[in-house]
This record gives C-alpha cells, structure tokens and sequence, in this order.
C-alpha cells in the first residue's frame, strides 16, 4: 500500500478519483485504523472519517503511522501463541474474533484496498502493477 502512495504529488494523493470520495492518502490512513482497530485494540470514533486525510495529514505522516501501526500489530501477531485465541480489540458485544480470523479479515481487507490503489494511481499518472 505505501508504495502506491510514494511519488504521488499533491493534490493528487489526496483528490478522489470516485464519486465515492476514495483516495490514495485516505486509504493508507484507513488501513492503520483498522490494523490498530483489530491488533492493537484502538477504535475509531468515525469509521467513514478514516477514510478521508485532515489537510494537516502529510503523505510523510500517514505513510510513517501506517508503518508504525503495522510494525506494532506485527509485535502482536509474533507474541500471539495460539491463532484460535481471540485477538484483542474494543469491547463490543459477543465475543472478540480469533487471531486467525482476524488475519484472514486483514489480507481481505487490505488485498481489496491494494485493489482500489491499483485503479486510483493509474489514473493519476499510468502507473500500474506492483
């Protein structure tokens, strides 16, 4: 995902390329809430709000939280030593997901958001592939 983002001038980082408002920036930023939502156990006061960068957001900032968040969700992966136990998260009602769901939600997720990258960059500048 951060590659997707790096090299992307402004505004164009952070201009939706659909009508739903998706942009690179908004994506990158959105994935480190959901990593810190599910391995890290921080939630999200406004879900539909991650996916839109503040004018105060940097492309330098969000790539450097989204990597931190990942670095520290890997932490809790790695210490994890039974993926049927739950991984941490939020209180909400019933019981929280086991690790190895929340992994395979996590390659979904991110796999899906990888996708929309793919399709916003090529059209800012033709860029395509890996």
């Amino acid at each position: 995902m951060a590659d997707k983002v790096a090299g992307v001038p402004e505004p164009q980082v952070r201009t939706a390329g659909v009508p739903s408002g998706t942009n690179l920036l908004g994506l990158v930023r959105h994935l480190a809430f959901v990593e810190r939502f599910y391995f890290l156990g921080e939630d999200a006061a406004d879900w539909p709000a991650t996916m839109r960068p503040s004018a105060e957001d940097t492309v330098d900032g969000v790539l450097a939280d989204y990597r931190k968040t990942v670095e520290r969700a890997n932490q809790v992966i790695d210490a994890c030593p039974d993926l049927a136990l739950p991984a941490p998260r939020p209180s909400r009602p019933g019981p929280a997901p086991s690790m190895r769901w929340v992994l395979v939600h996590m390659i979904e997720e991110t796999g899906r958001h990888a996708g929309h990258a793919d399709i916003l960059r090529e059209q800012i500048d033709g860029s395509t592939g890996r």
